[in-house]
């Protein structure tokens, strides 16, 4: 393979000491360690049902298990709580109330506002009250039920927009400010405006919360749980027991997916599992039934979202002035920063020279909002979609022709378009290009006449299509999360143990950073074992979540990689009375003489030096940590550099809709995404496609419907639906754009995790470009989302309506 050397960033390893200078600090991609297909770590244990999750551990004798007595209204004060028929049920073990915690009661994950129990105020339906333990499971879920709770109700807010009428917010409202947004608009030639509701999500991961605490010496506790955040839910356990964090263990071998719905709100049902333990002496397990799951856990913010934006007579936008207001639920939880990323991302791709984007954390009384897949970026995004759309009716040109129009410019090409409404710079931009390429290999212009063509034709189904772009910021906004670290070990028979602070959650985390400590080390993907995330290995570490697992992680374990490298190389130097420089580790050995003139007594294979080491005294194992450079942001300026870099992508999607029914059927999809020089092709690729139906899902299918009351009516299989395999595009084209990151990350990767999630805005917009063709594409419709059948077919109708309209007043035969 060719030798291809990429800048490295100053760790603080890799520029002292002796490979320094050796070429061996770098990044030489010279083993098939990286950029291969490799599989998943799991795949086999995933496909065959031997992969063990928290459910399947063989559990303790005399393990218990826990059920919650939740509300059964939205808003409210508890009037009377009996749990006398509850303790007395068969198989009882105990029953905990808020009144007995001695520790922590609030257990918000950033700001107060989430109480681990309730005995008063009631904040939405499905609020935790009390506890029970039992024998099993069913005994559990059963005494449960005998609670008697009697309750002072109150009208439940439900609105954002109502409640930030009434000042009801959950963490105070921010605003971003560039330019003087009066003069842009006083220039405009058009000022459009519009609302957008954005539909939640939720989470639906395969496996539902689930804990098991084992109580263990002096007020300790071993915690197996389903987190995305262990070192979060060790903290929050170690609070609520009144213990101190060393005390407490958390382990995470694997989650059987999390989107951000195990990110915080995983913590409440540890705890509580660790109450009861703590209690009763005795292993505790608390698994969440599906429906309980849906009810009582966050999901993804809905957002009620406006624009008013001036134009100018081609269609460029002058000035934008854009609002997104949050559902955040009854508590903050997370909300600051997913409202503050929906900000960052209100302008997606698109340069806008005066702009004022407000964001509003509007209180509910529903379940507290939490993070999901793209932390509020997606629902950021779809304001400033609507408008391309818009726009395009308006001027009366394709929407792709005005997305282009409005790209933020490159180094080489409109430089003075490259700044962002937070003031950071827009450096290394493809996407012009990206887009280029793509509207070439899926003959975008020629598809777009055959549809024009065809619409025309058709009285009954029309077809739309769409090419939508993805900006998406990468690094946690919240700064101090942007470290990460690992501890690796090296055995005596030359296989090789990692254990680094992300967590897997079937998205190749453990794949990806096996393979990058063995490229480091010269060695096989296979005497790599990643074992399960503790926090007794590594300690306060970061959430699994904005895109950054591998980013952080997988550099940490390089760190740590390289480090072991540079004693190994040291001795090795010594022992053969050889320069540094000269030693080589490939292909499992390790080289040190003359590349053209190696022989057999030049070389070793990597066990035997690593045996050789331990002999010689050598310290086998060593520990890696990282942070992320150059991010900042003030707020009190609203400027900075939030994101260490931008991952970009882009999509074609084509839909065709029954006008009569409004049902549709995507019938082909064409993306285009920028992976920086991939470390797993085939895990990116399977990111890349599970994130694009997951976020169609979200658009189209997925509806979250609330009661009046503050019921979630849809809280099952049955009445939520996301979206199956025969949802999927029948041409689904998926390409990786592979260019480096101009970025010193891990062997110059991009995240994948997230970004690719918007790529489905463009299933949405494809929709609004048929249901335009009824109009010959002169109106924009109204579309919320999700854009199931019934809201296409209103907007159908709507555009019908309003063409009618128009003929009448101007006297045409209809």
């Amino acid at each position: 393979m060719r030798n291809v050397t990429l800048p490295e960033h100053n760790t603080g390893l890799a520029e002292t000491g002796p490979l320094a200078n050796s070429g061996l600090a770098g990044q030489d991609i010279v083993s098939a360690a990286l950029g291969k297909p490799s599989p998943h770590e799991s795949a086999i244990g995933h496909v065959s049902g031997s992969a063990r999750y928290v459910d399947d551990m063989i559990e303790p004798a005399n393990c218990l298990h826990a059920a919650v007595i939740r509300s059964s209204i939205a808003a409210g004060q508890i009037t009377r709580l009996d749990l006398t028929a509850v303790s007395n049920s068969p198989g009882v073990a105990t029953v905990m109330t808020v009144e007995e915690l001695t520790g922590h009661v609030d257990i918000g994950p950033v700001f107060p506002g989430d109480p681990i129990l309730t005995s008063s105020e009631v904040k939405f339906f499905g609020q935790c009250i009390a506890v029970v333990a039992a024998t099993t499971e069913l005994a559990a879920r059963r005494a449960a039920q005998r609670a008697i709770v009697e309750y002072e109700t109150h009208t439940p807010l439900l609105d954002p927009r109502e409640a930030l009428a009434q000042a009801r917010l959950v963490r105070p409202s921010h605003r971003m400010i560039k330019g003087n947004i009066a003069d842009g608009m006083a220039a405009a030639a058009h000022i459009l405006e519009a609302e957008q509701a954005v539909g939640g999500q939720e989470h639906f991961y395969l496996e539902g919360q689930v804990s098991l605490a084992l109580p263990g010496e002096d007020g300790g506790m071993l915690v197996y749980t389903s987190s995305q955040h262990p070192s979060e839910v060790q903290k929050l356990v170690a609070e609520v027991l009144d213990v101190p964090l060393n005390r407490i263990t958390v382990d995470m071998r694997r989650m059987g997916g999390g989107f951000g719905g195990k990110e915080s709100q995983a913590g409440q049902w540890a705890c509580l599992a660790a109450l009861l333990a703590a209690k009763t002496g005795r292993a505790v397990k608390m698994r969440l039934p599906r429906q309980d799951d849906m009810v009582m856990t966050g999901k993804r913010h809905p957002f009620a979202n406006r624009y008013r934006i001036g134009i100018d007579s081609q269609g460029q936008i002058l000035a934008a002035d854009i609002e997104v207001i949050g559902n955040c639920g009854n508590s903050p939880d997370l909300s600051d920063a997913i409202v503050d990323r929906a900000m960052f991302h209100a302008d997606n791709a698109y340069y806008l020279p005066h702009a004022v984007i407000d964001g509003h954390r509007a209180f509910t009384h529903q379940v507290s909002h939490t993070a999901y897949r793209g932390f509020g970026g997606p629902q950021g995004m779809m304001i400033i979609e609507r408008a391309m759309d818009d726009i395009a009716r308006t001027v009366g040109q394709d929407p792709l022709t005005i997305r282009k129009l409005n790209l933020y410019g490159t180094s080489t090409h409109n430089p003075d378009r490259t700044v962002t409404p937070y003031h950071q710079q827009v450096e290394h931009n493809s996407l012009p290009e990206m887009i280029e390429q793509l509207e070439h290999s899926s003959d975008y212009w020629a598809r777009r006449t055959e549809i024009h063509q065809w619409n025309q034709t058709s009285p009954i189904l029309k077809r739309g299509l769409a090419l939508t772009p993805v900006k998406f910021g990468i690094s946690f906004t919240l700064q101090h999360l942007n470290q990460a670290g690992a501890l690796i070990h090296i055995y005596t028979d030359g296989s090789i143990q990692v254990n680094h602070g992300g967590t897997e959650m079937g998205q190749g985390l453990h794949t990806k950073v096996g393979q990058i400590v063995a490229q480091t080390l010269g060695v096989s993907s296979e005497v790599i074992q990643v074992t399960a995330t503790r926090t007794d290995k590594v300690p306060n570490t970061s959430p699994t979540a904005a895109s950054s697992g591998t980013d952080l992680n997988g550099k940490a374990a390089q760190n740590a990689a390289l480090t072991l490298k540079q004693r190994l190389t040291g001795f090795l130097a010594a022992e053969k009375s050889v320069a540094e420089t000269a030693i080589r580790f490939a292909d499992g050995r390790v080289f040190w003489g003359e590349a053209d003139t190696d022989t057999d007594t030049d070389n070793m294979s990597f066990a035997e030096l690593v045996q050789a080491a331990y002999v010689g005294r050598i310290s086998l194992s060593a520990t890696g940590y990282y942070r992320t450079p150059k991010i900042h942001y003030d707020r009190s300026s609203a400027s900075g550099r939030p994101f260490f870099y931008f991952a970009n992508g882009a999509a074609v999607a084509e839909v065709v809709i029954d006008t009569l029914t409004g049902e549709y059927k995507v019938c082909r999809v064409d993306i285009l995404h920028d992976v920086g020089r991939s470390i797993n092709p085939a895990i990116d690729r399977g990111q890349i496609e599970g994130g694009f139906i997951q976020g169609m899902g979200w658009l189209t299918t997925e509806e979250l419907v609330w009661h009046n009351d503050g019921r979630l009516l849809s809280n099952s299989p049955a009445t939520y639906k996301i979206p199956a395999i025969g949802d999927t595009p029948p041409v689904f084209n998926v390409s990786l754009y592979e260019q480096a990151n101009n970025e010193a990350t891990v062997y110059n990767s991009k995240a994948v995790g997230e970004p690719p999630f918007m790529l489905a805005i463009s299933v949405w917009s494809a929709l609004r470009d048929a249901i335009s063709s009824l109009s010959n594409y002169q109106l924009s419709p109204d579309l919320d989302t999700p854009a199931t059948p019934e809201r296409v077919l209103k907007a159908v109708m709507a555009i019908q309506t309003d063409m009618l309209d128009k003929a009448v007043a101007n006297g045409e035969d209809c």
